[in-house]
């Protein structure tokens, strides 16, 4: 079929031309900004799943709905060693500009208040020279999200950025992807703030995206976390909705796929949205013609495959050492031998196994584990257990031997 009408979008963070299986999260985000825009107690939002599952993409649409709705949003990509003021202060900057109007002295107040927050990242005593600036016009306010205590600092601005946003009616949202990867003091600021919010009910909120053990991590800055967030877990799509995704674009271009085909792919994705497009795009370039058939699937199954290990798979893998992968070969031994539970999930093992598949006693094996945790290539989502944060990781290196 001809490559150029290919509807079909593999990518990070790409948006597939179906957004399928998510309609109940955008509804209810609708609900969200509806309640905050009139004051109503509501709390931030968590999103939560493996990579590959569309976390980045719901995000992106997330705040798309926000925009539509005259939002001022701002988005930033959390990223381990890097600390919040930069990335939070360039958001925010953006997110006052889409606000786009309002009394002018108090847009140039908050832009002045958000200058001075970024300014303390060079440190307290820092020279004019190497302080470093998001680009705004305004002066900075003195006295105000200055103080280098990060968890006051970030109070005080978004007090200051939902007083604005109150003042004429709208509201500010903050999307934080691979939230996971905040540095402990940023994770306790930022709950702090939310919690401040929700006292206050200012116009605010926060919008996060990350790993599976995301509320573990904030959990373990602030107790109170669980009542902050509305947690949502995202996980592979139902086989009703991944078939949308599949024929909802080929529709568009006067194309089909029987009923095997359907079957076919499902059981080769898994249901998991980054497999979907990489399926689609791969069997649509080498189908004859429509309707695409389970034929089809089989024949195109390999440049598919081989498309995910270069750059789904093997791109992660290549991040880590020839220690740390015989640790996840390790993993990937472990869970294979463990009892079917009827799905194609990868459950979690437990760190003693993996050391004993290792012949290794578990203490020697922690910096190996340790930095595969800060690579995100694994996650532990209770004390002693360790799963992949990639689905199909593990079929993936007994494949590949």
């Amino acid at each position: 079929m001809d490559p150029i009408r290919n509807p079909y979008a593999p990518g990070a963070g790409q948006r597939p031309p179906e957004l399928a299986g998510r309609d109940e999260q955008l509804a209810a985000f609708d609900v969200v900004l509806e309640r905050v825009a009139k004051g109503r107690p509501e709390r931030s939002l968590v999103l939560t799943g493996l990579r590959g599952v569309g976390k980045t993409v719901l995000l992106n649409a997330l705040r798309g709905t926000a925009v539509r709705k005259g939002w001022g949003t701002g988005k930033l990509e959390a990223r381990p060693g890097q600390g919040l003021r930069r990335p939070l202060s360039s958001a925010l900057h953006q997110a006052v500009r889409e606000l786009g109007h309002g009394d002018q002295d108090s847009v140039d107040h908050v832009l002045g208040v958000i200058k001075s927050f970024a300014h303390r990242d060079a440190g307290a005593g820092a020279k004019l020279k190497d302080q470093w600036s998001p680009g705004i016009d305004a002066p900075a306010v003195r006295g105000r999200a200055d103080s280098g205590d990060i968890e006051i600092d970030l109070v005080e601005l978004f007090t200051d950025l939902g007083g604005l946003a109150a003042d004429v009616g709208k509201g500010i949202g903050i999307f934080v992807d691979e939230m996971q990867d905040l540095g402990p003091d940023d994770v306790s600021a930022l709950c702090a703030a939310c919690h401040e919010l929700s006292q206050s009910g200012l116009p605010v909120i926060v919008v996060g995206a990350g790993l599976p053990h995301l509320p573990a991590v904030l959990s373990a800055s602030k107790s109170h976390s669980e009542r902050l967030f509305r947690y949502q877990r995202i996980d592979r799509l139902s086989r009703e909705a991944a078939d949308r995704a599949l024929e909802a674009p080929a529709a568009e271009e006067e194309a089909a796929y029987d009923a095997e085909a359907l079957a076919a792919m499902y059981d080769a994705t898994g249901g998991y949205p980054y497999f979907i497009q990489a399926y689609g795009k791969a069997v649509w370039d080498l189908a004859p013609r429509s309707p695409i058939t389970a034929a089809d699937v089989a024949v195109a199954a390999p440049e598919a495959d081989a498309e995910l290990a270069v750059g789904f798979f093997g791109s992660r893998y290549e991040r880590a050492t020839p220690g740390e992968r015989d640790y996840l070969m390790a993993m990937a031994d472990v869970a294979a031998a463990a009892p079917a539970d009827g799905s194609d999930v990868e459950e979690s093992v437990t760190s003693a196994d993996v050391a004993a598949a290792l012949g290794k006693k578990p203490q020697s094996l922690s910096p190996a584990r340790d930095s595969l945790l800060k690579k995100g290539l694994v996650y532990s989502g209770e004390r002693g257990r360790i799963a992949f944060t990639v689905p199909h990781f593990g079929r993936y290196l007994r494949e590949r031997g």
